[in-house]
């Protein structure tokens, strides 16, 4: 209790430098008790009961405005700053999709939520969310290995650093799969993660039970990597993908304990550094999953980003922005990302 005591009642909580102390080896994930994952939960902070303040009194209190005038206030403050996402859009000069909202509030804010944009390697979460149901159903156990050979391999210019590290092919357990899927973006891990769970329909059917619609994972990297129109047809929308984070956030279908490896995995992902958290303070504790496609005759089809921010007052804010069929250079699209968190971020942060 000392523990958990000392990082919700000192506020503001902010994330320490990764070093080992975080990082469960691989020997200590087959042995990992649900403490310990819980305990990785609190990492990502995904409490904020004991970070909300008491009311304060006014000895001199002003006439309260009435329900009419909050929600005028409210939705002009939501138009300015939806304006201020089509401008920070318009630098990628492609097709822009965000989606965001304080998941204990309801507070919301979007451009174009309904449109479908290409996952590519977001679509990594909800097949390592699939699996994690399955182990808590006991079907498949973090500790069991699972052997990729070099016909499991995505094909060169995909990323793939188990590929890399193993060339002639290994075996591997569930959880080293899973960090590799989520924590590196590896096309190889997820393709045989999908495997594991069943395919692409016991994938697609956890999502229908969430319920989530608008998010389609159809084929493997393998495939995405062979055809250029594939990652289009793997696609999502960005009201989707944050309704993905909310279950993540509310554990529907996961214990605890599956719930806070994925977070751990997605707090410790390292591709996209200046997306999302490009621009928000030093320390915000951010747990995402990127997504990014080759480029085509100077068209590049997606440049992703989702995940759970944690607010300075405790309060989490999940987001997810897409930015697709793009002629502009890599350093737009991405600063695009991050000029978006961070309006978010400016707007919900103080509330």
């Amino acid at each position: 209790m000392a523990v958990i005591n000392h990082l919700f009642l000192d506020p503001p909580f902010r994330a320490p430098k990764q070093t080992g102390t975080f990082r469960i080896a691989e020997d200590g994930l087959k042995r990992a008790k649900p403490s310990l994952f819980a305990y990785a939960f609190l990492f990502i902070s995904l409490t904020s009961a004991c970070l909300s303040g008491g009311s304060t009194q006014t000895k001199n209190p002003t006439t309260k405005p009435t329900p009419s005038q909050v929600a005028n206030k409210t939705d002009l403050q939501n138009q300015i700053l939806r304006n201020q996402l089509e401008q920070i859009a318009s630098a990628a000069k492609g097709k822009v999709g965000v989606a965001a909202v304080v998941l204990e509030t309801g507070e919301t804010v979007s451009l174009n939520p309904h449109d479908h944009f290409p996952m590519q390697s977001v679509y990594k979460l909800p097949i390592g969310m699939a699996v994690m149901k399955q182990v808590d159903a006991g079907k498949i156990k973090l500790d069991q290995k699972v052997a990729v050979t070099k016909s499991d391999f995505v094909r060169r210019g995909q990323n793939s650093p188990l590929r890399d590290k193993y060339p002639n092919g290994t075996e591997i357990t569930i959880s080293e799969l899973l960090r590799y899927a989520i924590s590196e973006s590896d096309g190889t891990a997820s393709d045989v993660l999908m495997r594991v769970a069943g395919g692409r329909i016991p994938v697609q059917m956890y999502l229908t039970d969430l319920p989530i619609s608008d998010m389609i994972v159809l084929n493997t990297e393998k495939e995405i990597g062979q055809d250029w129109q594939t990652q289009y047809r793997n696609s999502a929308s960005p009201e989707a993908a944050v309704a993905l984070l909310r279950a993540l956030y509310e554990r529907k279908g996961l214990s605890e304990s599956s719930q806070a490896l994925m977070l751990k995995f997605m707090f410790e992902s390292t591709p996209g550094p200046k997306r999302l958290k490009g621009l928000l303070p030093a320390g915000t504790i951010v747990a995402h999953k990127t997504g990014t496609s080759g480029t085509q005759k100077g068209i590049t089809a997606a440049t992703n980003d989702i995940g759970i921010v944690t607010l300075p007052n405790g309060k989490h804010l999940a987001i997810a922005v897409f930015v697709s069929d793009s002629p502009a250079d890599e350093a737009t699209r991405e600063g695009v990302i991050a000029k978006i968190a961070k309006a978010v971020w400016e707007k919900f942060a103080a509330g």
